[in-house]
């Protein structure tokens, strides 16, 4: 008997894939006990995009997040999708934040550490990889798979034995696009197990349905482990239902020895969850299939389908998807896998939508460029990097990109100031500035706390001291023996909500349409003309998407313009941060600033007005 190793990715990268990452914490603890009884490898909890998401769109902070799952689940291994050098972010970190935010996973819950980077550069992978095994931590060195001119067999190899040279435990074979073949697999997966000799962990996504396929032949090529699923969040963008992949198995020398009826029981709480909150499945549609074309893994395409639903331009999806690979190419063909993904998705986006190809160039890409994200692993469309660079010379192979960031942990903690109460709030202030800053504005001491302690040790509760810990838990039992759902406590300023473990909050409030703002300033101090009286010499920028705007690099920083101000051409007037990424929004002529329209950290739709200008004759 040689049984595979099953690790379940619905706490991470199925609702990643398919939900948009809004799982709830709540959504999670009255099944916790049962997933964590199942006897995976490893339950997939954390990292990639659920960190910054919880703070943008759930107001709930990742490591309490990351806590309170290994309290409800302290039997199994639990893993993270670690972005190399970029952590859980869409940048390059200091070798420093580096170093101490993997020990702080460690130390807060993670067991496994998942390490990949989107261009195979081992350079990206080497701080994090050592600070796992500094900390304890599994390494498990992941290849980002795809298909090119420049991918081969022997590559893949070579970066492996790469991997396995810094201390890998494990390899994964991380095929986020679904575009592995089954025969593929076994080829890939018998030379691992050959030259390399490590376990090998197979992740597929599902997408154009080679998975299940893909599993079948890479167990029986040797493969170790692979990635599953619950069905409610299965299939589609995702992985492989765990219910098919176990009773497939099931009387073969590969039969994982799970529980099935275990694993139904299971599946009847998170289609409930999926019902309640009116999600769709994950399903293959001809859009899907055609990934063995356009190449765009699971998660990216929903990230497009989203953002040009927002940008109302739902219709330009097949436009994009064709301007994908002329991008891809021109850059050199790096795997879609974040922050590649977002970076050459959002560029194919901005060329369909303004219909100039590479006349708006986000930072990311120009960074990319320059070689700050590492190696392009084919070569670069030359006139197309003297046209976003000019003359300036991209890095050199001498130069480890991570090495170019000097931010440390202490300046760190200097900006951030008396908002961080721990090593982890400064380490969630330097990965994501203002998500973070607003996150601990809102929840400082004395501000409203929305805490899930359902079954919660006291030293897990930070609130304001005046109040009194022991009588939380005591109303937690209340709780937990009626009907009431939640409890208020208010001791002077503070005031901090005990919820049921799966009890939503209220519900938000539609947000309320953006306020006119107020006139702005004209050159000469005056107000603003309205907009029926602009000269007739002035012209606008416009967002080239929906986003947000900000009118400085950074919080506190002096803005990029001011109204009077002259301006050349390809001058930085603003940021717009879209799909995950900063895009720099330039003069496209030598003017005046006469009118700036969008307020800082304003919410844009596209084609919203931000700037008026007066070019100069």
């Amino acid at each position: 008997m040689r049984p595979v190793h099953i690790t379940d990715t619905t706490l991470r990268d199925a609702h990643q894939s398919l939900w948009a990452t809004r799982m709830n914490l709540a959504d999670m603890l009255p099944i916790l006990p049962k997933m964590d009884s199942v006897g995976y490898w490893s339950l997939e909890v954390w990292g990639g995009a659920t960190f910054d998401a919880a703070l943008r769109f759930l107001d709930e902070n990742p490591w309490d997040r990351l806590r309170i799952i290994k309290h409800h689940a302290p039997k199994t291994p639990l893993q993270m999708l670690l972005r190399g050098q970029n952590l859980v972010g869409y940048r390059h970190y200091s070798d420093d934040i580096v170093r101490r935010f993997v020990h702080a996973s460690k130390r807060n819950g993670i067991d496994v550490f998942r390490i990949f980077d989107a261009l195979n550069d081992i350079r990206n992978v080497e701080v994090s990889a050592a600070a796992v095994k500094e900390c304890g931590g599994h390494f498990e060195g992941a290849i980002s798979y795809t298909v090119s001119p420049v991918h081969t067999l022997d590559s893949y190899l070579e970066y492996a034995q790469e991997l396995k040279d810094i201390g890998a435990d494990t390899i994964c074979i991380k095929d986020m696009a679904g575009m592995l073949t089954p025969f593929r697999t076994a080829k890939m997966v018998s030379a691992l197990k050959d030259e390399i000799g490590l376990p090998v962990h197979v992740h597929c996504h599902y997408i154009g349905g080679m998975a299940p396929m893909n599993y079948l032949k890479g167990v029986e090529a040797g493969a170790d482990i692979i990635d599953t699923a619950v069905v409610a969040l299965a299939f589609g963008n995702s992985q492989p239902a765990v219910e098919m992949i176990v009773a497939a198995l099931k009387e073969s020398e590969y039969d994982s020895g799970l529980d099935l009826d275990l694993l139904f029981e299971i599946a009847e709480y998170w289609e409930g969850v999926r019902e309640a909150k009116k999600l769709k499945r994950g399903v293959t549609s001809l859009m899907h299939m055609e990934v063995f074309s356009h190449q765009v893994p699971g998660g990216m395409l929903s990230n497009l389908v989203s953002q040009l639903e927002l940008q109302n331009a739902k219709d330009r999806l097949p436009d994009v998807l064709k301007e994908i690979p002329k991008v891809r190419a021109e850059v050199g063909y790096p795997p879609l896998v974040t922050p590649m993904s977002q970076i050459v998705g959002t560029q194919a986006v901005i060329n369909v939508l303004t219909g100039k190809r590479w006349a708006v160039v986000p930072q990311e890409m120009k960074d990319y460029l320059r070689g700050y994200y590492g190696k392009a692993p084919g070569p670069l469309d030359q006139e197309i990097v003297t046209k976003v660079l000019g003359q300036e010379v991209p890095l050199g192979p001498d130069v480890r990109p991570g090495s170019l960031v000097t931010t440390t942990y202490e300046e760190m903690a200097e900006e951030i100031g008396d908002l961080a109460h721990s090593e982890e709030d400064v380490l969630m202030y330097a990965l994501f500035p203002n998500e973070a800053r607003i996150y601990l504005e809102k929840h400082k001491e004395g501000a409203e706390r929305a805490v899930f302690l359902m079954g919660e040790e006291a030293n897990t509760v930070r609130e304001a001291d005046s109040v009194d810990v022991n009588q939380i838990k005591e109303l937690v039992k209340l709780l937990e023996a009626s009907d009431v759902s939640e409890i208020i406590i208010e001791e002077g300023d503070s005031k901090v909500i005990v919820r049921k473990a799966g009890t939503a909050g209220a519900a938000a409030a539609p947000a309320a349409a953006p306020a006119s703002p107020a006139p702005a300033a004209t050159a000469e101090g005056s107000p603003a003309p309205a907009a029926g009286e602009r000269p007739a010499s002035w012209k606008t920028i416009v967002a080239p998407m929906v986003g947000t705007i900000y009118r400085a690099g950074s919080p506190g920083a002096a803005p990029f313009v001011e109204v009077g101000d002259a301006v050349s051409e390809g001058q930085t007037l603003c940021i717009l941060e879209a799909m995950k990424l900063m895009n720099e929004i330039t003069a496209e002529e030598s003017g005046v600033i006469r009118e700036i329209v969008a307020d800082n950290a304003q919410a844009v739709e596209y084609g919203t007005v931000l700037f008026y200008y007066e070019p100069v004759v």
